[in-house]
C-alpha cells in the first residue's frame, strides 16, 4: 500500500509517516517503480505501536528504544518496566508542576475583583514576579 493508503489505515497523516522514517522511527519502505513508498502490515503495526506509546506521552528517544526492545526478542521485561517507571517519574513531575501553576493561578484569580478598575493583582504578579 501508499503512503496514502497507509495514513488511512493507521490514522496517521502522510506527513507524520514520512517524519517517523525520517527520525529512524519506523525502517524506510521499499519503493515501487515510480518511487512510492509501499508498506506493508508490520509498517501500519509499527506505525500502531508508535501512535499507542505516543498517547501515553512517551517521548520520540524513549519510542525509539521502545521499539527496540520490543523487536528484540531476547530483551528483559526488567528494560521495558525500567524505561516505563522513568517514564512514570517524568509524568508525576510534571503533574506536580502543572498542580503548581494551577494553585498558582487559582489564588491569583481569587485575589482579583474583575471589575472595571484597572488595578489586577494577576497582571501585577506578572509583571514584577
Amino acid at each position: 500500500m501508499n503512503i496514502s493508503q497507509a495514513a488511512e489505515t493507521s490514522g496517521l497523516s502522510p506527513r507524520m509517516i514520512r517524519h517517523y522514517e525520517k527520525i529512524g522511527l519506523l525502517p524506510a519502505p521499499p519503493r515501487s517503480e515510480g518511487g512510492y513508498r509501499q508498506y506493508n502490515e508490520r509498517d501500519l503495526h509499527t506505525l500502531g505501536f508508535i501512535q499507542r506509546a505516543r498517547r501515553l506521552g512517551f517521548s520520540m528517544e524513549q519510542i525509539h528504544r521502545l521499539l527496540q526492545l520490543w523487536q528484540d526478542r531476547t530483551r528483559s521485561s526488567a528494560e521495558v518496566k525500567a524505561l516505563t517507571a522513568e517514564h512514570l517519574e517524568e509524568l508525576e513531575e510534571k503533574i506536580r508542576d502543572l498542580q503548581a501553576m494551577r494553585d498558582t493561578l487559582a489564588q491569583l484569580a481569587s485575589c482579583c475583583s474583575g471589575d472595571d478598575r484597572p488595578d489586577c493583582p494577576i497582571i501585577h504578579s506578572l509583571a514584577n514576579d
